[in-house]
């Protein structure tokens, strides 16, 4: 795995838990913000052809 792939994966895990970290406190702001960053991030990694698993929030 190239650094590429290894950064976006990684930032793509810790966005997702910031995520589901804003939506157990109730922070519906932050919990758009990271939906968003996501949402980014896994664009992205589809133009560069990285391979995301995706779950259903």
């Amino acid at each position: 795995m190239d650094a590429f792939t290894a950064g976006i994966l990684q930032r793509i895990e810790n966005t997702q838990s910031d995520l589901d970290r804003a939506r157990e406190t109730g922070d519906d702001f932050l919990a758009e913000i990271e939906e968003a960053e996501l949402d980014d991030l896994r664009r992205l990694a589809q133009e560069h052809g990285v391979q995301v698993d995706v779950t259903p929030a």
